[in-house]
């Protein structure tokens, strides 16, 4: 193996580039051993015996990946989170979220004539008052307590 430390230095300042980025043709080592001179290192150069590697980008790859796991809903536990429960998800817009299905259920019961407008009347201010947390549950109560028929 011949050394070719000089050159590679001559030729990383005359392609601008690191020593670690020249790349000397196998074949041709011996040609390249005898280019003693910047001048010699050019023609090298322009004979193609000896290049510059191309720089290594930055991988996108890791980014895609973690990108398309956050679109599934992952990578949102705790070590991730910034901010309260409150400000990820604000007190209003949770109560919204929850009781917006329970009055939608209590007017479809209504309508479909399933419960008198007093009761719906009396399930309406309880829901208001935050005793159901879902249609599901506004039903259980509702058949407990007699209002409603269990459907099968």
């Amino acid at each position: 193996m011949v050394d070719l430390k000089n050159q590679k230095r001559m030729a990383a300042e005359v392609l601008k580039c690191g020593v670690n980025r020249v790349w000397i043709d196998p074949e041709k080592m011996e040609e390249v051993s005898n280019c003693i001179t910047r001048a010699d290192i050019r023609t090298a150069i322009m004979s193609g015996t000896i290049k510059a590697k191309a720089k290594n980008g930055t991988s996108y790859g890791r980014i895609r990946k973690a990108s398309a796991q956050k679109a599934k809903g992952k990578r949102k536990g705790p070590g991730s989170r910034e901010g309260t429960a409150n400000a990820r998800v604000p007190e209003k817009r949770r109560w919204i979220s929850i009781i917006r299905p329970i009055r939608d259920e209590l007017k479809t019961l209504r309508d479909e004539g399933k419960i008198t407008p007093s009761v719906y009347r009396l399930y309406y201010r309880r829901a208001k008052g935050g005793v159901y947390k879902s249609r599901s549950h506004l039903r259980m109560h509702m058949i407990n307590a007699g209002y409603l028929k269990e459907e099968e």
